[in-house]
């Protein structure tokens, strides 16, 4: 075989790979889209999904398993494991996106502060910044929860704040390479104001990738505040929300398992979808 040949074979199977490559992250991006549709609709109209009261209760049908009459079993109390946890989307969904817009805001805020304002403003934010990264984030929410009580409000604004330094360290850093660029030169040759360019040149493109942040950051929120709920500092019994079933699911691990195991399946699945979703769009916008 000449070195031709050799190198055509080479490409063929370098194409061949490359689309069996594609095709398995298409099917993986079909799944993760069709995964926050039935996320969506569960958090929106969940009675859709489930149409039973996620806080009934039935002695009578206490610890039952998976059945054809309860697919995902009973707790304790005879409540149906399925329809709590497709109302529960609704909780956890709302704390991850509400959670995750505390934590852009305030990162906006101290990314833009450190950005533009010069060294001395920028050396005082990246101090802050500094002894917030030093704390482990779920620590950072633990301490703010021990200050102002637990509760789900509470849970949401501690995972908020726990998530600020790292969004406002990348926004710095991206603020700081597009204030760079030739068109925001141009821009102040004009004779425009900081404020002008600010909202006109450099936050426009700064803030586009920040829907990937977003994305990435509402599965990390979900986890945190499912981790808060666990410990019980977020959400309470027997309120359907996931964080809120794990916990109350460990006392019987050993004896009704599917009481953990599926609100555990929902925050993997859920963070996962968010991954993935959150990855594509990035590699799209790289490639546009």
């Amino acid at each position: 075989m000449s070195d031709l040949e050799v190198q055509a074979e080479l490409a063929a199977r370098s194409r061949k790979s490359g689309q069996s490559g594609r095709r398995r992250l298409g099917v993986a991006e079909t799944a993760a889209g069709v995964l926050a549709l039935l996320l969506l609709v569960s958090a929106v109209m969940p009675q859709v999904l489930a149409p039973g009261d996620p806080l009934a209760i039935d002695p009578l049908s206490a610890f039952q398993p998976p059945n054809f009459a309860h697919g995902f079993g009973t707790d304790e109390s005879g409540r149906d494991i399925y329809t709590r946890v497709v109302h529960g989307t609704q909780y956890s969904l709302v704390i991850g996106a509400a959670a995750t817009a505390i934590g852009l805001g305030l990162g906006i805020v101290l990314g833009t502060l450190a950005g533009m304002l010069g060294r001395v403003v920028d050396f005082t934010v990246n101090r802050l910044l500094e002894v917030l990264l030093a704390f482990p984030g779920l620590l950072l929410a633990l301490l703010f929860i021990v200050i102002f009580g637990p509760g789900v409000v509470t849970a949401t604004i501690a995972v908020g704040l726990s998530t600020a330094p790292g969004y406002a360290r990348i926004i710095r850093a991206q603020l700081i390479t597009v204030r760079s660029q030739a068109f925001v030169e141009a821009a102040t040759v004009l004779g425009r104001t900081r404020w002008q360019i600010l909202l006109r040149h450099i936050l426009p493109n700064t803030l586009a990738p920040l829907f990937v942040l977003a994305t990435l950051g509402i599965g990390q929120a979900i986890v945190w505040a499912a981790t808060l709920s666990y410990l019980g500092l977020g959400a309470e019994p027997p309120t359907a929300e996931w964080g809120a079933m794990l916990s109350a699911g460990r006392t019987y691990i050993t004896s009704a398992w599917w009481m953990s195991f599926f609100p555990g399946l929902s925050i993997v699945l859920t963070a996962v979808t968010a991954t993935v979703l959150g990855r594509s769009i990035d590699r799209r916008m790289r490639h546009v």
